[in-house]
C-alpha cells in the first residue's frame, strides 16, 4: 500500500482509506447504504490491515453514532495500528445547539466521538459541512484548543466551497492556529467539479484531497448500464438516497462506463478498480475512501492499487468524462499565464 503526505503536513496516510458509512444501518437513509454489524466490521478491518490500509473514516452522523460505536469495537485492542478520521457538524438531535461548528457543538461532538470510538484522540477531525452562522475565529480557536489538549492530531474540512476554505486558511495563518490539511470532497469520473476551483486552491495552499464517493454515488460499479434495470441492492433504488447524491445525467454516465468497459478489456481490471485508479493519478489526491457492504466488495476495491493506468488510457477517460466548465473557468483556460492543473499548460 502506497502512503502519501496529507496536504502540507508531515502526516502520511494510505492512498486508500476505508469508509464506515455502511456500519450500523440505522434509519432509512443509512439502511440503504448497508448494515454491517460488529463481527463483520472486525473481519473487514482485518482485511484492510492485512492489505496495509490503516485509515478508517467515519462521522458522528453515520447511523446516528452507531457507525462510530461499531468501528470502535472493531478496532478494540489495536488502536495503535490504525488511523481514525471522523467528522462532525451536522444535526444529531432536536437540541437547537446540537448542530454546526460553534464552540459548544464542536466540543460536544468531539467528546461524543471519542467516547463512541473508545479512544482518547482522533488522528484527523473534519468539519462535515460549512457553518455560515458561526464566526471562523470561534471555530478555529476551538479546534486549536482541542489540538493543544491532545484530543485531535490534524484538522480538515469537508464539502467547503473555495472561498470557505481559503478564508479559513487565512484566519488560521493570521492567528497561528492549525490549518486544514485535508478537504474531504466529492470527486469521481462523473463528478469533476472539484477540479475547477478546489484543486488549484489545494495545490497552492497544500490541502490534501480525501475523496468521498469515488464511484459516483454507486453509478460506477459496473452494474449501471443502458437498458438494464437498477440492481435490487443498489442504494439508488432509495429515492431518499438517490436525491441526496450528486445529480448526473444518465447518458453521461453511460458514456463514461463505455470508456471504462474498453479499458477493462485491455487491462483485465474491473470498472470500480479503474475508476479509483484514475483518481489516484489526479493532482492533490492524498487518499480515496472506499466502502464495502461485504468482503467481496472490499477485496475488489483494494485491487485498485499496485498498478497504474497508462497515460493514454487516462487521456481517454479524461475525454469521455469531460464537461464544459462554468464561468470564469472556461474564460481562464485561454490565458496561457493561468494554466490549470488538469490541462496541458502549453
Amino acid at each position: 500500500m502506497e502512503y502519501r503526505l496529507l496536504g502540507r503536513s508531515g502526516f502520511k496516510v494510505p492512498v486508500l482509506s476505508f469508509g464506515t458509512g455502511t456500519f450500523g444501518g440505522k434509519g432509512d437513509f443509512f439502511q440503504a447504504w448497508g448494515s454491517t454489524d460488529v463481527e463483520e466490521a472486525k473481519r473487514l478491518v482485518d482485511i484492510c490491515l492485512d492489505a496495509g490500509l490503516t485509515l478508517f473514516d467515519t462521522a458522528d452522523v453515520y447511523s446516528y453514532g452507531a457507525a462510530e460505536e461499531i468501528l470502535g469495537q472493531a478496532i478494540k485492542g489495536r488502536r495503535d495500528r490504525v488511523l481514525i478520521s471522523t467528522k462532525g457538524t451536522f444535526t444529531m438531535s432536536s437540541d437547537p445547539n446540537d448542530v454546526g461548528s460553534s464552540r459548544y457543538h464542536l466540543i460536544r461532538s468531539v467528546e461524543g466521538s471519542l467516547r463512541r470510538l473508545g479512544t482518547d484522540y482522533i488522528d484527523l477531525y473534519q468539519l462535515h459541512g460549512f457553518d455560515a452562522f458561526t464566526p471562523m475565529e470561534e471555530v478555529l480557536s476551538t479546534l486549536d484548543q482541542m489540538v493543544r489538549d491532545g484530543k485531535i492530531r490534524y484538522i480538515g474540512c469537508s464539502n467547503f466551497s473555495g472561498w470557505h476554505l481559503m478564508k479559513a486558511l487565512a484566519v488560521s495563518d493570521r492567528y497561528g492556529w492549525p490549518r486544514y490539511v485535508a478537504h474531504q470532497a466529492y470527486y469521481s469520473l462523473i463528478g469533476r467539479d472539484y477540479e475547477w476551483e478546489l484543486m488549484p486552491l489545494a495545490l497552492d495552499q497544500g490541502v490534501g484531497a480525501v475523496v468521498w464517493s469515488p464511484l459516483g454515488w454507486g453509478r460506477l460499479t459496473g452494474r449501471i448500464r443502458r437498458g438494464v434495470p437498477l440492481p435490487e441492492n443498489s442504494r439508488l433504488r432509495s429515492k431518499m438516497v438517490a436525491e441526496a447524491g450528486p445529480p448526473v445525467d444518465d447518458e453521461y454516465v453511460f458514456r463514461v462506463v463505455d470508456a471504462l468497459d474498453e479499458i477493462a478489456q485491455e487491462t483485465g481490471k474491473t470498472i470500480p478498480q479503474i475508476a479509483i485508479n484514475w483518481l489516484l493519478q489526479r493532482p492533490t489526491v492524498s487518499t480515496v475512501i472506499i466502502g464495502a457492504r461485504n468482503e467481496q466488495q472490499l477485496r475488489e476495491n483494494l485491487g485498485a492499487v499496485g498498478w497504474n493506468l497508462t497515460p493514454e488510457q487516462v487521456a481517454r477517460l479524461d475525454a469521455a468524462s469531460a464537461r464544459p466548465p462554468a464561468y470564469p473557468y472556461w474564460h481562464q483556460i485561454g490565458f496561457h499565464r493561468n494554466p490549470h492543473p488538469t490541462l496541458d499548460p502549453k
